[in-house]
Formats: structure tokens, sequence, C-alpha cells
């Protein structure tokens, strides 16, 4: 069987030690796509937009930080901690969504109170650009033939000729389509509810679908963690236990509030 193979060059363009990523025009671009929406959310509800400039660096931070750390620390703690010099070095590669989720939601609690927004606000309708976010930056990890699939002969398995030339799950592509369903589903929802009820149930809807998503998908994926437990589920799966309980409670919160002030 042929499979497909991915060999696509990880830069756009190099000017000497500069280089231009493809991931990190993905993962930029896509924040500043999420700042368009946002924009449009915030006229909808007759908010004034003029602070989304500052929301956007906030978020760029708490993201960037946040997921670096969790990887750092999570994945390849023995590396990190015996390097910390390594844990700037970003432009290597190595972050984590789960740590990029707390530090979005600790950055969106600093702003909130800094610019007298409601957080809970925030956090719910961050969370329709945060899964088209998520979707762009696993298109990242393609171009850089990261975050690999395990072996498979499956049709639509793909080679990544810079890593080996064995065929694998296309791990990033199974993520990237997953969030770009819960995108649309999370701006449908937000369309059709009132603006009250958004602001509760969003965040549960995001933390759900997201990482049962990220949880199943875990099963096909090469082990990521430079340690090995003896637990069933991969670091991955055991980062994603937490959300997906919070989120669950969260939707049963909204519901039951919803229906006691009706």
């Amino acid at each position: 069987m042929e499979h497909f193979i991915w060999n696509v060059n990880p830069n756009i363009l190099e000017l000497g030690p500069i280089q231009l990523r493809w991931y990190g025009l993905l993962f930029v671009g896509s924040f500043f796509l999420g700042l368009m929406i946002f924009n449009w959310i915030y006229k909808r509800e007759r908010k004034d937009p003029a602070v989304l400039d500052n929301l956007l660096i906030y978020v760029l931070i708490g993201a960037v930080l946040g997921s670096r750390l969790m990887h750092c620390l999570a994945y390849e703690p023995e590396f990190y901690l015996s390097n910390p010099i390594e844990i700037f070095k970003v432009w290597k590669g190595g972050l984590a969504s789960h740590g990029g989720l707390i530090g979005v939601f600790i950055a969106l609690y600093i702003f909130a109170k800094r610019h007298k927004e409601s957080y809970t606000w925030l956090l719910s309708r961050i969370a329709i650009p945060g899964a088209l976010t998520a979707a762009f930056i696993r298109f990242g990890n393609l171009f850089n033939s990261e975050i690999l699939g395990q072996p498979s002969q499956l049709p639509w398995a793909i080679i990544f000729e810079r890593i080996d030339m064995i065929p694998r799950h296309p791990v990033q592509l199974y993520e990237a389509f997953s969030y770009l369903v819960i995108f649309v589903l999370l701006l449908s929802i937000y369309r059709k509810i009132s603006p009250l009820f958004a602001t509760k149930i969003l965040p549960g809807v995001f933390l759900v679908t997201v990482f049962t998503s990220r949880f199943f998908i875990e099963y096909v994926k090469a082990r990521q963690a430079s340690y090995v437990t003896d637990l069933p589920f991969t670091t991955g799966q055991m980062l994603s236990i937490p959300c997906i309980i919070i989120g669950i409670i969260w939707i049963i919160w909204a519901l039951n509030t919803s229906k006691k002030s009706l």
C-alpha cells in the first residue's frame, strides 16, 4: 500500500540565522484571527472593542508561558530541571496545550481585574476563538513533523520523511479537524442562545469537547513524555481528565442555574 509522504520544509523563509516558520505564522496568525472574532463579539454585544489590543497581548503571553512551563514540567521534567536555561528556548519547540489553557485563564483574570471586565464573560467568549487557535497550532505541528501518531497501515496514514519512513496516524490532522468542528459548534451555540446563558455554558462545553477529543486521540499518538508510569493513561490523558470533569460540572451548574432563573 502506498502512503502519502510528508516532507514539507518547516521554514517559509531563511535569512541567515533568521527563520520564518510555518508554526510561528500559524500560531500568531490564529491569535490575530481570534482578535477579529472577538472584535465582532464586542460589537455584537455593544461593548467597546478599544481594549482588545491589550487583551491580545495578555492572552499571547499567558498562552506561551503556560504551555511552555507545562511542557517542561509535565513531559520532560528531568531534562529541563537539569538544564533550566533550556526552558527559555521556546524556538526549539515544546508547548503543551493544557498549560496554555491555564496560562490564558490566569492572563484573563489579570486583564479582567485591571480593565474592570467580567471574568466569566471573557472566559466564555474566549472559548470560541480558542478552539480555532488550537486547530491552527496542530496544523503548525504538522508542518514541523512533530507530535507524531503511532504506526498504521490505514489508507490515510502519512509518512513523515523528516522523521522516518514509517506510515503513521496523522494525529495532528485528527486534532485540528476536531477543534475546527468544536469551533463551529461553539460559534453556533453562541449565536442561538442568550448572552447570559452563553456566559454560563460555553466554558464547560469547550472543556468537555476539546479534552474529550484530546483524550481519545491520545490512544493513537506516539508517546510524548520522556518518562513511563504504571498508570494505563498517557500524560496527555491524565492532564485531560481533570479538564473534562470540570467541564461536566460547569455544564451541570449552567443548566441548573438557568432553570432556576426561568
